[in-house]
């Protein structure tokens, strides 16, 4: 009996010797893990940041922001035909020059980049809804709606290009960005000055 219980005894020192090597190999391995989980963490993070904010992909971005000068100056252009305000037509020529000119800028940051990226000035489903319904509207019904949609145009933009200069994945499309901030922060600002 005395001789069973020594080699129990042994069985489990061996044992306790074991599993004190391995968890030191377990810690070990655990780090590298913990390491390779908080990268697959970041990586998965940023995937789910893409869903949520597409601003923080390049190619995402460049389109969110072709979409919205594309929106800005179809919008404006049927303001020339269909506003009855001096003033809405106004504030409408001066959107169509900025947002061609931001569009021209655009352009030329993204030829510069390596790989080049393409804008894809295709509007969301809602922009094109907006699009449409100005299109049937006259007069003061035309104005109050397009003060309106160029106010959540714009608060939309610059919430995306805040976004962009803060998480975004180019530089040289952070600086677009960051410098696109006060322009879009007066048209906002104009937008709602104006009065339907």
């Amino acid at each position: 009996m005395l001789r069973k219980t020594m080699v129990i005894l042994s069985a489990s020192a061996l044992a306790l010797a074991a599993c004190g090597q391995k968890t030191g190999t377990t810690a070990a391995n655990d780090t590298a893990l913990a390491t390779n989980d908080t990268t697959a963490f970041d990586a998965n993070t940023a995937g789910t940041a893409n869903a949520v904010a597409p601003a923080t992909g390049g190619q995402a971005f460049v389109n969110s922001a072709a979409a919205s000068d594309a929106f800005e100056i179809a919008t404006s252009k049927l303001a020339l035909d269909n506003s009855s305000s001096a003033a809405v037509k106004k504030y409408a020529n001066q959107m169509i020059t900025a947002h061609t000119a931001s569009t021209d800028k655009l352009k030329a940051t993204t030829a510069g980049l390596t790989p080049a990226l393409t804008p894809d000035p295709k509007l969301s489903a809602e922009q094109q809804t907006i699009v449409d319904s100005l299109k049937t509207k006259k007069g003061a019904d035309f104005d109050a709606a397009y003060i309106t949609a160029q106010q959540s145009g714009h608060q939309q933009t610059l919430d995306l290009l805040r976004g962009y200069a803060a998480t975004g994945d180019v530089p040289a499309l952070k600086t677009f960005a960051t410098g696109l901030v006060p322009t879009v922060t007066a048209h906002l600002n104009m937008a709602k000055g104006l009065k339907s």
